[in-house]
Parts: C-alpha cells; sequence; structure tokens
C-alpha cells in the first residue's frame, strides 16, 4: 500500500518540484514503484519529467472533477522511471470548479483509492499557496513533506504552514503527520543558514532530514532537459544528495515498522 506525501511549502521558490522529481526518481533508483501527481497549475513537474504540459489530453483537474479515473490519467514519466498525473494552466480554475462540487476537499484522496497498492510511494506537488488544490492533497497525505531554504523568513512561512497543518489535523485529516524538514540550496558557509537550521533541530528534532541539498549547477539545468539530475548527471553532487534523502526516507520507515513490531 502506498505511503501518500504532500511536498509543501506555502513560499515559492523553495524547492518543491525539484524535489517532487528528484526524490521520485531516486527512490525509483532503490526499485520501488512512485506514482508523482502534478498538483500545481505552473505544471512544472510534468515538463520537469519531459512531458509536454500543453498537449495532454486529461490532466488532474479531470480526475478531481469526477471527469475521468486517475488510471486513465496516469502515464510513465519520459524521464525518471516513474509514473506521472499531469497538469497545466487549466488547473488555475479548480478552486472555482471545485467549490460547486460535494466532498471538495476530499476529492483527491478519494481518486487515489483504486491505484494505492500499486505503489510504494505517491507524492503530491503542491502550489505554493493555500487553496482547494493544497487542501485536497493534505486530506489524501498521510504526512507532509516540508522543502524550506535556511533563510530570514522562512521560519516565518513554516509557522503559517503548520498552523494551516494543524486546523487540518483538527478538522479534516486526523491522520496526518510531518514526515520531514529537508533543507535546499543549502549553504553551510552561510551564518545565516547554520543558525537558522539550529533553529529547525530545536523546534522539531529529528523531524529534520540529516541530508541537505545544496546549491548546484546541474541540478537547476536538469529540468530545462525534462529530467531528474540523476540522469542529467547521475555524479552531480545534487543528484547524490538526493539519492542520500531517498535511503534516509527509507531507513526512517523501516525503524518505523521495527519499532511498531517490538
Amino acid at each position: 500500500m502506498a505511503r501518500v506525501i504532500a511536498i509543501t511549502n506555502q513560499k515559492g521558490g523553495v524547492g518543491k518540484t525539484t524535489t517532487s522529481i528528484n526524490l521520485a526518481a531516486s527512490l525509483v533508483a532503490t526499485k520501488r514503484r512512485v506514482l508523482l501527481i502534478d498538483l500545481d497549475p505552473q505544471g512544472n513537474a510534468t515538463s520537469g519529467c519531459g512531458i509536454e504540459k500543453n498537449h495532454q489530453d486529461k490532466n488532474v483537474l479531470d480526475v478531481l472533477l469526477g471527469e475521468s479515473p486517475i488510471q486513465e490519467v496516469i502515464q510513465p514519466a519520459a524521464n525518471g522511471g516513474f509514473d506521472l498525473v499531469a497538469a497545466n494552466g487549466d488547473l488555475a480554475a479548480a478552486d472555482v470548479h471545485l467549490m460547486e462540487l460535494e466532498n471538495k476537499e476530499s476529492r483527491l484522496k478519494a481518486a487515489l483509492q483504486p491505484v494505492l497498492a500499486q505503489y510504494d510511494y505517491i507524492f503530491i506537488d503542491c502550489p505554493p499557496s493555500l487553496n482547494m488544490l493544497t487542501v485536497n492533497a493534505l486530506v489524501a497525505a498521510g504526512s507532509v513533506l516540508i522543502p524550506m531554504q535556511c533563510e530570514y523568513y522562512a521560519l516565518e512561512g513554516i509557522s503559517s504552514l503548520m498552523d494551516t497543518i494543524n486546523q487540518i489535523v483538527e478538522h479534516v485529516n486526523p491522520s496526518l503527520e510531518i514526515e520531514g524538514i529537508l533543507r535546499t540550496m543549502y549553504d553551510p558557509r552561510n551564518r545565516l543558514a547554520t543558525e537558522v537550521s539550529s533553529q529547525l533541530h530545536e523546534y522539531f528534532g529529528d523531524k529534520v532530514y540529516r541530508s541537505v541539498i545544496p546549491r548546484n549547477v546541474r541540478l537547476a539545468e536538469a529540468p530545462s532537459y525534462g529530467m531528474p539530475a540523476l540522469q542529467y548527471d547521475r555524479l552531480s553532487s545534487g543528484a547524490k544528495c538526493y539519492l542520500a534523502l531517498a535511503g534516509e526516507i527509507i531507513r526512517r520507515e523501516e525503524q518505523t515498522r521495527a519499532a511498531a513490531t517490538l
């Protein structure tokens, strides 16, 4: 049964889509079955996988509106080895459409039920805002992975996100938890980065991943070629760090299972 993980942060430009694509590809490299759902109207996760986002007969909006079952919308990512549910600008009107429907907060959760057994991980790349798309992702997910830069406004943004998550837990999805905090575009030489990193450890403890994602040219270049860094340059520091993150996620999951059997 798949673990459904929403990758989100209400602040833009923190590496949500980069993390979604590269973590998916890295877990595939460890022989896991992965589905990536692009829930951002910008469709960057779609194009970053080598798929033309504006030439799709069906996309995630059709799934949310109940016009197509998700099995008909899933397609192999052109690069990366995982499956994808594509998105494009059509999704920008999703809030308007969803407001008219019943169970508008849980449309994605219901749509995922038939394919949960087909995957080990399902990642949801969320938009950088709190709207009905993000709410659908948080209701469908079992946990939240939060990429963030260690900069001045980061802690303020994550505080707002935690308020949102707590409201979702209280009212809609009581089992939702924090999967982990991922430090992205990280430069250990930057004093502010180390200070913010220290504050994250103080507040979130072992929820902060040991793996960090550095600023890396290859990682930034890969999306323009429609492929994960692991395919674009597997020896790059970005590719190696996402492989390390995949390994850390797997180890944490194994430790949790082992503890549950004691």
